[in-house]
């Protein structure tokens, strides 16, 4: 018996392309469903195959691109779910790469909506089973929003790779990088420097400090750990002090996303400033909205990383600069199917 029998794997439009490559992984093609679009905005969307007393995935990345809000996908993605459970599926998992409103997760100020907490309602009343996303901002957060079983994917291991072999002087994930995003990789580091993994603020510690472990795992020294200080208030930014050893080593910023990439640059800024040598940033979801692409072209950085997560307009568009890298994650989501599928 295959590994894959009795899965069915569903893409809905906007991350067909994500689901194709993970659907590849699998050796299954995708299942064949509808969507349809009404003029007053409305749409319907259902499965074209039986999926009675089977085990379904569908994989939808709830970010805004342009065309689509993150509402307009969420919608998509949790309508297709109900329709999957009144056609009989035996178990629902939704795969979604960019969890939506997962930084809202907690009250800032009073009255505050808890905007994860409500997400995960609607996936529980559409009958979700399951929930697989990658690298979401807030780990107990999101665990704790969901009463349906939930998995967190981390990327660090891609990254960690990557740069190993980028540290050591080869390269590893070269192919993989180019066919993800079709965005040129960085120059190859060579050598083995001394190292530093920074977060860009307090907040993402616990990120980088694992993926500071996960990078000393690969290499023959262990790099050192350092944060910048940051302060939002009402969407104003202040703050940057740096605590922590970069003087001399080369500097990976490393953060779970990037938005208008002004926190990234704050941080390189003052790692610069404290005597950083080369310069780095990674980030799981690069959603690169305003001016991101104007920010992030700072000589300031070497070369910035993301994952496939995100299909952002701006990527689409040709308007990032060339020194950033998309990594690809669909083989580490096949796996994580392959695995919960079989009940591991």
């Amino acid at each position: 018996m295959a590994a894959n029998d009795g899965l069915l794997l569903f893409a809905v439009e906007g991350t067909r392309e994500y689901g194709e490559r993970v659907a590849h992984h699998l050796d299954l093609g995708l299942a064949r469903h509808e969507e349809r679009e009404f003029e007053d905005g409305e749409h319907k969307i259902r499965p074209l195959v039986e999926v009675r007393r089977q085990d379904v995935y569908v994989i939808h990345s709830l970010y805004g691109d342009g065309k689509e809000s993150p509402n307009d996908r969420l919608c998509r993605l949790l309508f297709f779910i109900g329709a999957l459970k009144d056609a009989g599926a035996e178990r629902v998992t939704a795969v979604v790469p960019y969890l939506a409103y997962a930084r809202k997760d907690r009250r800032t100020q009073t009255r505050d909506p808890i905007t994860t907490k409500y997400v995960a309602r609607f996936f529980e009343a559409c009958g979700a089973d399951a929930v697989i996303t990658l690298d979401v901002h807030n780990l107990a957060a999101f665990e704790n929003a969901f009463r349906c079983r939930v998995t967190n994917l981390e990327a660090i291991p891609v990254f960690a790779e990557y740069f190993a072999g980028k540290l050591r002087g080869g390269f590893a994930g070269d192919k993989r990088g180019r066919d993800a995003g079709g965005l040129p990789e960085p120059p190859s580091v060579a050598g083995s420097p001394r190292i530093a993994v920074v977060a860009p603020d307090a907040g993402g510690l616990k990120r980088a400090d694992a993926f500071r472990r996960a990078l000393a795992a690969r290499l023959p020294e262990e790099p050192a750990a350092a944060f910048v200080e940051k302060y939002r208030a009402r969407g104003v930014v202040s703050g940057g002090l740096l605590a922590g050893e970069v003087e001399g080593r080369t500097a990976i910023i490393f953060d779970d996303l990037i938005s208008t990439g002004t926190t990234l640059l704050r941080a390189a800024k003052a790692c610069r400033e404290a005597g950083a040598g080369r310069i780095f940033a990674a980030a799981t979801h690069g959603l690169f909205m305003g001016e991101a692409a104007r920010t992030l072209a700072d000589p300031v950085f070497e070369s910035i990383l993301v994952t496939d997560t995100v299909a952002s307009r701006a990527a689409a568009e040709g308007r990032l600069p060339e020194k950033i890298l998309r990594l690809d994650t669909s083989k580490l989501v096949a796996d994580t199917i392959i695995a919960d599928h079989a009940g591991r």
